[in-house]
């Protein structure tokens, strides 16, 4: 059993013990960061004359040799060491000797821990950015081709007005834009360096925190070492943030569900994206979309893991702490997969625009309209409802939609409507009406979309996030 400690105890620990208590099995997922970590500091002990520059150079050669190796498959990570830790500090001993027994000068576990956690969450709150806009540059397009796309708005899953696909599709991109904003507030709240702290009081060493903290890209080093390792807000929130994300997707998820049904034909999924039956040969399955609103509970679970772990944690490290890791790489993961797959989705996906239309018109959604009308030649809106409700209802015995009826019906229901009612109750003059900021009209529409696209490409020129390594 490779440890870092020992000379406390006169006996090894239980094989079972050692097995519950080690880390390696998932830890090992951040062995880049374990390295950049002690890079930088090895960097920052030389600078402060606690390690030789032949000792920096020596230890330097070391670890970026172990990097190499375990990258190109030459090294591998095993169980035989307790953690990503003890992996990296075993290997650069017997690579170079007595050299390598100083690289944990001034640093303790736990704020190395800390910072590898911290460096690893930080790098996935970008990729998973990343992921997030690639998302709202296919609902731009999806919206850019469907400003004139009628479909019926929906509130309590029953049919209310006429909307546009585009607008439709505007209410996901708000969701997902509110979606980056989280995470760019979480990455620059943990962007603090933990390194440094020690244990949890700090080291009696010169340390420079401030240049090993910007060694890192940190904005500085954190401010109280106790808070230093035993903080985990920062994964709380971005479980949270992964949160969510997946319930917008899971959303959306079920909408596709129900609009790829034969009730509603308003989609069909492109054969990459849809399975069949092993079974029934007519059926095309919307199982990624299925997936995706069923992963969405995996990633809950992870958010409540990690809160329920740290809601009776005292100050200040506890090896409560390691069920940080699994979890939330596996939350990570999963949200990682299910961004990129329903983008795939999303813009592989034909949409029927005369289903949607045909679905608007034989669902009333212009009724509001119809009452708006006869509120408009003098009608209380109170009693313009009520026959625009009996409208509806004599519409229904027949099997038909406003449209469809003669002025006569109409002036038999209410003598005040006249042969301009049909303009005001076409679907399309429906939408088109409506031109306030926020509302389905293609003349908002547009000019939301031309906002979409400038906060789009603005991100693009954004210089103040890294660039993500690959």
């Amino acid at each position: 059993m490779a440890q870092l400690w020992g000379g406390r105890f006169t006996k090894e620990t239980d094989q079972l013990v050692y097995n519950f208590n080690a880390s390696i099995s998932f830890d090992q997922k951040f062995f880049r960061q374990d390295i950049e970590g002690s890079i930088a500091h090895v960097i920052m002990l030389a600078k402060q004359g606690i390690l030789t520059k032949e000792e920096k150079d020596e230890i330097l050669k070391g670890l970026t040799g172990i990097r190499q190796d375990v990258e190109e498959g030459r090294l591998q990570i095993t169980q035989e060491y307790e953690d990503i830790h003890s992996f990296v500090e075993a290997n650069l001993i017997e690579r170079i000797g007595d050299a390598g027994k100083k690289l944990h000068t001034g640093r303790s576990r736990n704020d190395q821990v800390a910072l590898d956690m911290r460096l690893f969450v930080r790098l996935e709150v970008l990729h998973v950015d990343e992921l997030v806009k690639t998302l709202l540059q296919t609902l731009v397009f999806v919206m850019e081709e469907h400003v004139e796309t009628y479909m019926p708005g929906f509130t309590h899953l029953q049919k209310a007005q006429p909307v546009t696909l585009a607008h439709h599709m505007g209410a996901y991109f708000e969701m997902f834009k509110r979606d980056r904003s989280r995470l760019k507030d979480i990455y620059h709240r943990m962007n603090y360096c933990p390194l440094g702290a020690g244990a949890l009081a700090g080291t009696t060493y010169p340390l420079d925190r401030n240049y090993t903290a910007s060694l890192l890209g940190f904005e500085g080093p954190t401010f109280n070492s106790m808070d230093s390792v035993s903080d985990r807000d920062y994964v709380i929130e971005f479980l949270a943030a992964l949160s969510t994300i997946m319930m917008h997707l899971s959303r959306f998820c079920e909408e596709i569900i129900l609009w790829n049904s034969n009730e509603y034909g308003f989609v069909e999924i492109d054969d990459a994206y849809a399975t069949g039956s092993s079974i029934m040969p007519q059926k095309k399955n919307p199982d990624i979309a299925e997936l995706v609103r069923g992963k969405t509970g995996r990633v809950y679970g992870a958010l409540f893991s990690i809160l329920t772990t740290m809601k009776g944690i005292p100050l200040a490290y506890n090896k409560d702490m390691q069920e940080d890791k699994e979890l939330t790489f596996d939350a990570i993961d999963t949200a990682k997969g299910c961004l990129a797959l329903f983008e795939g989705m999303l813009r592989t996906m034909k949409f029927h625009a005369e289903v949607m239309e045909k679905s608007a018109a034989m669902g009333f959604t212009n009724a509001t309209d119809a009452a708006d009308y006869l509120v408009g030649r003098g009608m209380p809106f109170r009693d313009a409802h009520s026959v625009v409700g009996k409208l509806v209802l004599y519409c229904i015995d027949r099997k038909c939609s406003i449209e469809d009826l003669s002025i006569e019906e109409l002036k038999e229901i209410s003598p005040v409507f006249e042969e301009d009612i049909y303009e005001v109750v076409n679907i399309k003059t429906c939408v088109e009406r409506r031109l306030t900021v926020g509302a389905p009209g293609p003349e908002a529409m547009r000019k939301v979309i031309e906002m979409y696209k400038d906060y789009l490409a603005k991100d693009w020129q954004d210089e103040d996030q890294i660039d993500i390594p690959r």
